[in-house]
């Protein structure tokens, strides 16, 4: 499966935060998502990774942007990680099963490995892909980056 391109209709999906509570992608429209992937929970980038957007969160509500972080770790996992992380705010989401089935849909799912990509993509007002990034699996995405991307679409 190929990689989502910018311009491409968002995928809709339904995946468990930390908190087992069902989050919808489409749930969110008339807002902006961030897809903020990461291969594993409990590990150092991954945490970094996950850390800033948690940091950034009233950021993202003032440009309303809701940001999700997505592995696929599962819901007891992402639990734990989440209280070890002190994040309130940010929800994480468990693509555990069927496996990887939403890294899939967006065509970042590594096979050999069982673990989605580093990327962020983001997704405008009206479920369209404007912004896809896939990143080495040991570099920390740049937040900056993707707050500059963020205000650029408010000034469209």
């Amino acid at each position: 499966m190929s990689i989502v391109k910018i311009g491409d209709i968002a995928k809709d999906f339904d995946l468990s935060d930390q908190d087992e509570k069902e989050v919808r992608l489409s749930s969110f429209k008339g807002k902006r998502v961030l897809l903020s992937f990461h291969p594993l929970a409990w590990t150092k980038v991954c945490a970094e990774q996950m850390k800033s957007l948690e940091k950034n969160h009233d950021r993202f509500e003032k440009l309303n942007t809701v940001a999700l972080g997505i592995s696929v770790d599962t819901v007891p996992s992402k639990k734990a990680w989440a209280k070890e992380l002190g994040i309130k705010n940010t929800r994480l989401l468990s693509d555990f099963w069927p496996h990887g089935k939403v890294a899939g849909l967006y065509g970042i799912f590594r096979e050999k490995e069982g673990v989605s990509e580093r990327a962020n993509i983001i997704i405008d007002e009206n479920s369209k892909v404007v912004f896809v990034k896939v990143y080495p699996i040991s570099q920390f995405p740049d937040i900056k980056e993707i707050i500059k991307v963020l205000e650029d679409l408010e000034q469209q």
